[in-house]
């Protein structure tokens, strides 16, 4: 009977190998809704779950020595499919915890996804590390076949390991949702563990499949707004807020910023993204004849040029390309013939354009952090490259209140590949820097007032009044060195820290 059974190893194995990776990879999107994804985040992921494994595997050899059974070790993975199946849900009320806190910037996000990551993940990996030793002791018959049992096993592990990733990365996580990936493994392992238990131990895995009805929820209250659409694109959690007046917001992950604004009336929105109508006027007196929107959102900026500069070529990039959909759909971004859509990432794109730009605009944060290869003096030397002569390059820089580290370090870098900088503090926590070979002015922009449409003459006024010298340099940023998470972290631990007093 028990020789019977012995098959049911290397599918247990290989089983747990799957969901243990497919697990790490979906315990990193759960966090990013919340924490982004930044190589921080990822550290400790990666971390957690190789210290969790790494007691495992001292667990399971210690619990394989006591009790050398095949019910004991399916018992174990039972309880661990339950414990992962859970996750998901017990992620909605301990990370929003980390988002009230993270609202007030009572944390950092290094201590917060570090903690969330540990409570959330580290006991059902633990537990499944635990099955690789156990089952390499039961599958054992003599000691002078430990080498290739041993060496077997783990191969039959990490081949499930590597299926895990793939899985979900690319199939699970895009058709399914975070929530629905870590209980598809969970309903996995509950079914081959079941199988060595006995039948009446089949309702383990129809107990997790059962949670596949639970609807997924939101990642945080959406105040005096409705959700209108949500969804979990191959990127990011993305969801469209619309307001009693009939304004929509798009938000992103942790929704701590606005990524994009619809109001039925406008096409203006009071915010940063005007200030990308006015500030090449800073330059140069003649409209865009053509420009580059890297970061493009649901189209605020895009629609707002299609209004009052029809004639400006667009080439609208977004790496995200679900977004543009979301825009079409709920923020008025109706194709138009000038605008050209890129679902790529910025600076490739940048790179195998024939370039020619009379501006290109960054604005590709994913909050609170900006991609560090678009905060480089190689991506600033790329995009001056990419200019038309007397073009203009404009840089939105997402920051704390009252810090400005993160400004004075992408203006020092900006000042490697450009001659001249100019700052414009359009909001509290943005700034714009404009950058070009001749230097931009507020007198410009007073010139330009009178000859622009009407609506734009205020904001080049109240644009000319804001623009000023930038802020004294600090160190530069290169490809090799551009340690912006940890610049951004600090300084939200310091405006913490500050505020607490």
């Amino acid at each position: 009977m028990e020789r019977r059974r012995f098959p049911l190893l290397e599918v247990l194995v290989f089983t747990v190998g799957t969901s243990t990776l497919g697990a790490e990879i979906a315990a990193a999107r759960l966090m990013a809704p919340f924490f982004g994804d930044s190589t921080i985040v990822w550290a400790n992921t990666i971390a957690i779950v190789l210290v969790a494994l790494s007691i495992g595997y001292w667990f399971g050899g210690r619990m394989a020595d006591r009790h050398p059974h095949l019910h004991g070790l399916c018992l174990l993975v039972v309880v661990a499919s339950v414990l992962l199946g859970l996750v998901p849900f017990v992620a909605g009320p301990f990370l929003s915890l980390s988002v009230d806190a993270f609202d007030t910037l009572s944390v950092g996000v290094f201590a917060g996804s570090l903690f969330g990551v540990l409570a959330l993940v580290a006991v059902p990996v633990l537990m499944l590390g635990a099955v690789s030793p156990w089952a390499i002791r039961l599958k054992l018959r003599a000691v002078e076949d430990s080498g290739e049992v041993a060496g077997r096993m783990y191969a039959i592990g990490t081949v499930g390991s590597l299926m895990g990733t793939f899985l979900s990365a690319l199939l699970l996580i895009p058709l399914l949702g975070t929530q629905r990936t870590f209980l598809t493994f969970a309903v996995a392992l509950a079914v081959v563990a079941s199988l060595g238990l006995g039948l009446r131990w089949l309702a383990a895995p129809v107990a997790v499949a059962a949670l596949m009805a639970v609807p997924v929820g939101t990642v945080k209250a959406a105040g005096s707004g409705q959700v209108i659409h949500e969804a979990d694109t191959e990127y990011q959690y993305a969801r469209v807020v619309e307001y009693p007046d009939g304004e929509r917001h798009l938000e992103l992950n942790e929704g701590q910023a606005i990524h994009s604004v619809y109001r039925p009336d406008t096409v203006l929105t009071d915010n940063v993204w005007d200030g990308y109508l006015i500030e090449p006027f800073a330059v140069r007196a003649q409209p865009l004849r053509t420009m580059a929107m890297l970061g493009n959102g649901a189209g605020t900026t895009v629609r707002a040029y299609a209004k009052y500069f029809p004639d400006t070529v667009i080439d609208a990039v977004e790496i995200d390309g679900e977004l543009f959909d979301i825009g079409e759909e709920y923020f008025g971004m109706r194709p138009r013939p000038q605008v050209r859509l890129h679902a790529e990432d910025a600076r490739p794109f940048l790179r195998d354009s024939d370039g020619g730009y009379d501006a290109i605009f960054v604005d590709a944060y994913r909050q609170p952090y900006i991609p560090f290869y678009l905060a480089t003096t190689e991506f600033f030397e790329l995009a001056r490259e990419k200019l038309a002569p007397g073009g203009v390059l404009v840089l939105n820089v997402g920051h704390p209140e009252g810090s400005d580290r993160l400004e004075q370090v992408l203006t020092a870098t900006l000042r490697s590949a450009f001659p001249h900088v100019a700052r414009d503090p359009i909001e509290e926590t943005n700034t714009l820097l404009v950058a070009a070979e001749t230097p931009p002015s507020a007198a410009n922009l007073r010139r330009a007032a009178s000859s622009l449409p009407a609506d734009l003459r205020p904001l080049a006024l109240r644009t000319a009044d804001r623009l000023g010298a930038p802020l004294a340099g600090s160190e530069v940023y290169t490809d090799d060195r551009a340690p912006v998470e940890w610049l951004i972290d600090k300084s939200l631990l310091d405006y913490a820290g500050d505020s607490g007093d």
